[in-house]
């Protein structure tokens, strides 16, 4: 039987969800190019693109604009399933996108050098709770 959030693996991912999270609204392009696994196998779906590999991840990172990173996040859910899998999800809002809530879930993988991010998708919807 799996077992799902094993005290000591949940705070390893919690951890390099963290290092993500300071990384995107720093734009530390570098860390962020680090915490996806570097393989063609790689998926990130954004608000405006999809990207296929490491590689076209990387190219997007490097080209993207620096301003306006900043948000707020909640509702974060990081469950582990074993020691070497995990995913993570959370809404986020930006002062810039008033009346939006945006969605980001990852799936992350142990590998020898530490945890990294194998697929991940980012969009943004209008806000339920304001159309309300």
């Amino acid at each position: 039987m799996m077992e799902i959030d094993l005290p000591d693996v949940k705070a390893e991912l919690e951890a390099a969800f963290a290092v993500y999270e300071t990384a995107l609204i720093t734009n530390d392009v570098a860390v962020l190019d680090e915490l996806f696994l570097d393989a063609p196998t790689t998926i990130r779906y954004g608000g405006g693109e999809n990207l296929y590999g490491y590689a076209e991840i990387a190219a997007f990172r490097s080209g993207r604009p620096s301003a306006g990173l900043a948000r707020s996040i909640e509702r974060t859910v990081i469950t582990t399933y074993g020691r070497d899998f995990g995913t993570a999800s959370t809404l986020f809002r930006r002062d810039t996108a008033p009346g939006k809530i945006g969605r980001q879930m990852q799936t992350w993988i142990r590998t020898p050098v530490g945890w990294r991010v194998v697929a991940a998708h980012v969009s943004v919807i209008p806000d339920p709770e304001v159309a309300a």
